[in-house]
């Protein structure tokens, strides 16, 4: 195997042309990882809080630290009260694994309008100001700073009624310390998603 980009020993067990399902990596077909997905439906009134819970369950199964995990929950439940305040239902979170290494974290709302988000999650760190009086975008910014850089929006669908929608995601800490920045990945993780309706 090639060496990764993302570190020497490329403990993730992936490689870029797999996630991105190019031509070159169907074509010798190495496989450098799986992808399973997790998703879980997030009711109004409770998103910020369930999707809080669902980073910290998966990130404690990994054995991170809690300093770690509290950031990432943080950045979770950011995004769900801002899908929850700009945009409508049905909400979701996903959870993908790769190579059994949960990475890469999306919420999911149902406006399929990217507005400033790009904007903000794409200014560079020298720029990117926390301003705590802010009406807009304080909660992007938390999250860029938060995810180190490693964030995306774009546009999906909803996994439970394939609706136009919105991902706003971002990379989970692993215990390498290496974070990626993933591709959307629905396509691929629809072959092997778990869904959870309850909590």
């Amino acid at each position: 195997m090639r060496p990764s980009p993302y570190g020497p020993d490329n403990p993730l067990g992936t490689h870029p042309e797999h996630l991105s399902g190019s031509r070159e990596g169907r074509a010798t077909g190495k496989v450098y990882g799986d992808v399973h997905m997790l998703v879980r439906l997030l009711q109004p009134g409770s998103a910020s809080r369930r999707a809080r819970a669902v980073v910290r369950e998966v990130l404690h199964a990994e054995g991170l630290p809690s300093d770690v995990v509290a950031d990432a929950e943080l950045i979770a439940a950011e995004l769900a009260t801002n899908g929850e305040r700009h945009a409508r239902p049905p909400y979701e979170i996903r959870v993908f694994s790769l190579g059994g290494i949960p990475t890469w974290c999306e919420l999911i709302d149902s406006d399929p309008n990217l507005g400033w988000i790009p904007v903000i999650l794409n200014r560079p760190h020298a720029q990117t100001t926390l301003d705590l009086f802010a009406e807009n975008g304080r909660g992007l910014a938390l999250v860029r700073e938060l995810s180190q850089g490693h964030c995306r929006t774009y546009l999906t669908t909803t996994f439970a009624t394939n609706a136009p929608a919105k991902a706003v995601a971002f990379a989970l800490p692993t215990r390498s310390g290496i974070r990626l920045t993933c591709p959307p990945l629905l396509h691929l993780g629809r072959r092997s998603a778990r869904l959870q309706l309850e909590p």
